[in-house]
């Protein structure tokens, strides 16, 4: 991973004017389906045409792809319309049916890159390809599991890498298919900065109507580019019909992003400053929620409280947690004024909930 510069290659060769675009439906369904979709696309800002050949089902009994067949189905794309495919790959045999049918990018999917085994397998049968690869996230909140699999297929001599930001799957309930967890996709960036980070709002959101906001929210947070699942017909679509936009919407989603320049220097600093103020949002975002969570837990304590008849305020236990804090603050180099001030006022919503418990 030392010479990261050589991997940003194949997307500065691409001398885009905007980022990346890489649409298609989540799966391929019929010759006529696959060419019908991207005949509209091919006039638009997608540079590659994605299509789910296999799909890894969380269970059986659901649509698993049409297999080797579809791969056909892309030759044709690329024959008609000009555009440059795109597919996932599992394992070693859908590695070599891919380049078989000259695919142009192939991506890891996130249930594949939870397993070094698999990943090395995959990197192994790539070995020396110029070829486009990306590794999507892992299902869960695993950075260096994200991190291991580029690396492992960096060690294959794979210089045109890059990875997917898909989201990671949560017990909790959320407004998001999968939580972005945009710190984990911030610290890649942290890490490995010329690596090419593609956003997948579709899988984000699971929702059509919120992939807008993710995805303005990932190029404000610098990304390269946009994977957003796209259907002619999607709430027909074999899979995933929630999630997937018409190409009409993708073409108006495209329009309405605001994408930042990067030769003026004036719009240089911009670009830098709604970088770092849209990594505070992704922050503050998070804390709302915490807090959220510590109140509910608030809740549970105040109907113990309840039962037993305890009084709400601890005194005791509240001066040890609030000696706590500064000590962890002053080490994170926050002022043991703020903590106060912070921890008193989470402190008095604390028990103003179980107060309101304990007298209802």
């Amino acid at each position: 991973m030392e010479n990261k510069k050589e991997m940003r290659t194949w997307l500065d060769d691409l001398n885009l004017s905007h980022p990346l675009v890489i649409a298609g439906p989540c799966s391929a369904e019929t010759e006529e389906q696959v060419l019908n979709i991207a005949h509209e696309l091919k006039d638009t800002d997608v540079n590659y045409y994605r299509a789910g050949i296999w799909k890894p089902r969380t269970r059986p009994g659901n649509f698993e792809g049409v297999g080797a067949l579809g791969l056909k189905w892309l030759q044709k794309v690329k024959e008609e319309t000009g555009l440059k495919t795109a597919t996932e790959v599992a394992n070693r045999n859908h590695v070599e049916l891919a380049l078989a049918h000259d695919i142009d990018l192939l991506w890891i999917g996130a249930r594949s890159t939870v397993s070094p085994f698999i990943v090395q397998e995959i990197a192994d049968a790539l070995k020396g390809t110029d070829k486009i690869v990306l590794v999507k996230n892992p299902v869960n909140p695993d950075l260096p599991l994200w991190l291991g699999a580029v690396e492992r297929l960096a060690s294959a001599n794979i210089k045109n890498l890059g990875a997917i930001h898909r989201g990671f799957s949560t017990y909790e309930k959320s407004k998001y298919r999968n939580n972005p967890e945009w710190q984990i996709a911030i610290e890649l960036q942290t890490r490995f900065p010329d690596l090419p980070l593609i956003n997948d709002p579709s899988h984000i959101t699971g929702k059509r109507d919120m992939i807008f906001d993710v995805s303005q929210t990932a190029l404000d947070l610098n990304f390269d580019g946009l994977m957003i699942e796209t259907h002619t017909t999607p709430d027909k679509a074999w899979s995933d019909a929630a999630q997937q936009v018409t190409p009409q919407n993708l073409v108006q989603i495209m329009t309405d992003l605001r994408i930042r320049k990067e030769t003026d220097p004036e719009a240089e600093y911009n670009t830098q400053l709604n970088n770092l103020r849209a990594q505070i949002d992704v922050v503050d975002n998070q804390l709302i929620e915490l807090l959220g969570k510590r109140m509910k837990v608030a809740d549970g304590i105040g109907q113990l409280k309840k039962q037993k008849n305890v009084a709400v305020l601890q005194s005791k236990r509240w001066n040890e947690i609030l000696g706590k804090m500064v000590l962890e603050g002053n080490d994170k180099g926050l002022s043991e004024e703020f903590i106060l001030r912070l921890f008193k006022a989470i402190h008095q919503e604390s028990i103003n909930h179980q107060e309101k418990i304990i007298n209802n």
